[in-house]
């Protein structure tokens, strides 16, 4: 019973970590709105916003991680529920544009508690249910990205603070509930004791992990994954508009496809296909479809061809719980969050970098006179997948000899 009530917590803490990223996005050029004039601070103001809150993650999840190993994953998880309550808060009532950046602040502090929640799952499964487990965790993402933009629309609509209200409210009972329910993950025995200052560093976590022998190929692949993966929430909504002229509308109903989809492969097909494959094999299947599904994106002749590769490549959105599963096998119980709060900041910070990367890209060949092409982006990210295919494929086959 304990073990389903951590479950549900953790599923319910990562989702609502998802509808704070998703509820921001349709109310916040209105909120700067508020503070500044111009609509061109208003669109440089909104790239800050979105980049500072990954910023936030990358330097958080690390320090956050690791004291989890010290301290336990309750009281940590605890912590960043009351901050990411305090930060919506923050964002609803910010009185100038200084409080309302600090409250990103606060909230990407509380959003790498990310690190905690999968180090919690990663305590409490076992070699049958780790990459399923993984994929609830993909599931609650996809479920988020569905309501996030969802209720941040609709109450907004009403109100531009409804939507941060409501999510403080939502985040306040889940700490009620994980104050009474949720039970510790980690045994003191199991804790860690080495610990000091210097350890806390985020860039010598990121730095380390990718150097670490036995895994740094499985690092790099997992590197590679979340640079293409950050195509789609950056260029997405610029990619439909300039290829097939979709409306606002189109976009939406789009990205609720694609969280549908997330909650569909992540909480269903992990289940079905990962056993069965084996993890090895569902990770490199899935990097071999994404580089393929990822060019046919590039190059969709309409819209249809492009709900078709989306369809397509959500049979592949296995691979990141199966690689997630064999990375975590290598570390021991009292070292835990610290390998997932490395391979959070990681994650984050290639959320800073990629997207603008990418969109940079577009910028380039989609206004290009000569031979503009709006694809290019998911070219892009075609080939990390592909050369995340390589690399894992190499490392699986000499794993098998």
């Amino acid at each position: 019973m304990s073990q389903k009530a951590g479950a549900l917590f953790i599923f319910i803490t990562i989702m609502l970590d998802t509808i704070g990223l998703g509820v921001v996005i349709p109310v916040l050029p209105d909120l700067l709105r508020r503070h500044v004039q111009s609509e061109s601070d208003v669109s440089a103001y909104f790239g800050y916003f979105i980049s500072l809150f990954a910023l936030m993650q990358f330097l958080a999840s690390p320090v956050l991680g690791k004291l989890s190993d010290k301290l336990g994953r309750k009281p940590i998880l605890l912590f960043s529920l009351l901050f990411s309550a305090a930060g919506y808060l923050m964002m609803a009532y910010a009185p100038n544009l200084t409080v309302l950046f600090l409250s990103r602040i606060v909230s990407g502090i509380a959003g790498a508690s990310f690190s905690v929640a999968t180090a919690y799952v990663v305590d409490v499964s076992n070699d049958e249910n780790r990459a399923k487990n993984f994929g609830m965790i993909g599931a609650a993402f996809g479920l988020g990205f569905i309501l996030g933009p969802a209720i941040g629309g609709l109450l907004g609509s009403t109100h531009q603070d409804y939507p941060f209200l409501v999510a403080a409210a939502f985040t306040g009972l889940n700490f009620i509930y994980g104050w009474f329910v949720l039970p510790e993950s980690l045994a003191p025995e199991k804790r860690r004791h080495d610990f000091a200052l210097k350890d806390l560093n985020a860039f010598a976590s990121v730095l380390a992990i990718l150097k670490t022998r036995g895994i740094r190929t499985l690092v790099w692949v997992y590197l590679l994954f979340n640079m293409a993966g950050m195509v789609h929430p950056s260029c997405w909504s610029l990619f439909t508009r300039k290829k097939f002229d979709w409306s606002p509308a189109q976009i939406g109903i789009s990205l609720t496809i694609v969280g549908i989809m997330s909650a569909i492969s992540q909480g269903w097909l992990t289940r079905v296909f990962i056993p069965k494959l084996g993890e090895w094999r569902a990770a490199t299947i899935g990097a071999w479809g994404q580089a393929l599904s990822f060019f046919l994106f590039s190059i969709s002749m309409s819209g249809t061809m492009l709900y078709g590769v989306l369809v397509l490549s959500s049979l592949f959105w296995i691979g990141q719980p199966a690689l997630q599963s064999i990375i975590s096998k290598s570390a021991s119980p009292e070292k835990q969050g610290e390998l997932q709060g490395s391979l959070n900041g990681l994650a984050s910070l290639t959320a800073v970098v990629s997207p603008l990367f990418a969109t940079s890209l577009f910028s380039k060949f989609s206004e290009s006179q000569e031979h503009p092409f709006v694809g290019a982006p998911y070219v892009y990210g075609s080939f990390c997948f592909l050369l995340s295919a390589f690399l894992i494929t190499n490392r699986s086959r000499k794993i098998s000899e």
